[in-house]
């Protein structure tokens, strides 16, 4: 058996815009009302996932959502010619493609049965994203069918906000031996709601069957909330033996140090001090929301947004890091700018699914050859552009639903998928 990490991208969808649906998220509250251009931002999604198989990365997909969602309107009593604008551009958000908060995962070496366990997230805590999880569990129940490798769960029931991996790390000596699972939650954030609850990382942990000696629950800092970091990836990131984070956010950093180098002596943790990269400026440029990997020549890669490279407190720190002999030896900037202003840098875009590349459904797994088709068919079907009052426009509803048709029937799922 070949166990990898797989990045599972989510692919933009076509009714991509900036409706500022999102509290706590200073990116998405700035940019709102602002014109989108979903063509544009699920082909710098595409160009992310090319640069990731040419580091010799194995990549995944996640298709977009149905849009507008009429079941979840019907359910309101209303359709979206009739629905009210906030609840229309509920509806019509296209945030399933921040694919890091489609599920929590935890590897087959850390369960009790030697089986992947996912369980899908409620996203409660936001009413665009609360009716996601109906089609993200109808994919990851195609993609990873196979019930001797998988077990995918229903979400954690209301009122337990669970929003996924983003509030969710894995250490581990390597990606396919034994880890320590960290759940990160939050209590209280200022003006902004603590969106992961800590009842609910407890209940994902025992369906999980994990083992408690290797689970941690850390508390998010306040003042990491207050500042933004409406998830935990916006001020931390892991990968193997490195934890990579911002000194202000966790709440008792110490105590949490103290836990995981008990369990894990050979972590290496980098902080990065506030003195040098403010909790401003590491959430405006999103230095942490970068997907950090291992590469197969060896030495780990931080995929980062532009917006660190032009971020003058940031990317001083960076350089200075792997000027340095630590672990992290590449940086390597990636245009994502469109997701950015919606709230969401490379890290949000993805999913982590450490398992045999064999046990999925090869229908979600990429190579160039098959972006290049993708990216054909956003470049002939993706709306150019939307403005918040296009989303009652039948002609771009229209649009987007014959935008979902096409790629669902060229990769072959329209029979699997259809909502």
């Amino acid at each position: 058996m070949s166990v990898r990490e797989i990045n599972f991208d989510g692919l933009i969808g076509p009714s991509h815009n900036y409706a500022g649906l999102s509290l706590g998220n200073l990116a998405s509250a700035r940019n709102a009302g602002m014109v989108a251009r979903p063509r544009a931002a699920a082909l710098q999604g595409i160009e992310k996932m090319r640069g990731n198989i040419q580091l010799g990365l194995p990549q995944g997909i996640f298709l977009p959502q149905w849009r507008p969602d009429g079941a979840w309107l019907a359910s309101l009593g209303t359709d979206v010619a009739q629905a009210e604008p906030a609840i229309r551009a509920a509806a019509m958000s296209a945030s399933s493609m921040w694919a890091a908060n489609a599920a929590t995962i935890s590897p087959a070496t850390d369960t009790a049965d030697g089986r992947t366990h996912m369980t899908v997230a409620n996203l409660v805590t936001m009413p665009h994203r609360s009716h996601e999880w109906p089609q993200t569990l109808a994919q990851l129940r195609v993609a990873f069918s196979d019930t001797r490798a998988f077990a995918v769960h229903a979400p954690i029931p209301a009122p337990f906000g669970d929003e996924g991996a983003a509030n969710h790390m894995r250490l581990a000596e390597t990606h396919n031996a034994p880890g320590i699972e960290i759940f990160v939650y939050g209590e209280t954030g200022g003006p902004y709601p603590a969106r992961q609850h800590i009842e609910a990382s407890k209940a994902v942990a025992r369906l999980h069957g994990l083992d408690s000696r290797r689970t941690l629950f850390v508390q998010q800092s306040e003042a990491a909330i207050a500042a933004g970091a409406f998830h935990n990836d916006v001020v931390a990131v892991a990968n193997e033996h490195v934890l990579f984070t911002h000194e202000q956010a966790f709440a008792d950093k110490d105590g949490f140090y103290a836990a995981l180098r008990a369990a894990l002596p050979n972590v290496e943790i980098i902080e990065v001090p506030a003195s040098a990269v403010s909790l401003a400026d590491a959430i405006s440029s999103y230095l942490f929301n970068a997907q950090l990997v291992t590469l197969p020549v060896g030495g780990m890669a931080l995929v980062l947004p532009t917006e660190a490279q032009e971020t003058p407190t940031v990317w001083h720190w960076l350089e200075q890091m792997i000027a340095g002999n630590g672990p992290i030896r590449q940086l390597i900037p990636v245009d994502v700018r469109e997701s950015m202003a919606n709230g969401g840098g490379p890290a949000c875009l993805r999913l982590r699914v450490v398992a045999d590349p064999a046990t999925i459904d090869p229908r979600f797994l990429l190579d160039e050859a098959r972006l290049d088709a993708i990216g054909r068919i956003v470049t002939d079907f993706w709306p150019e552009e939307i403005a918040p009052d296009d989303l009652s426009d039948t002609r771009l509803i229209a649009r987007i639903e014959q935008s979902w048709l096409t790629l669902v029937d060229h990769l072959q799922l329209s029979g699997d998928l259809f909502p």
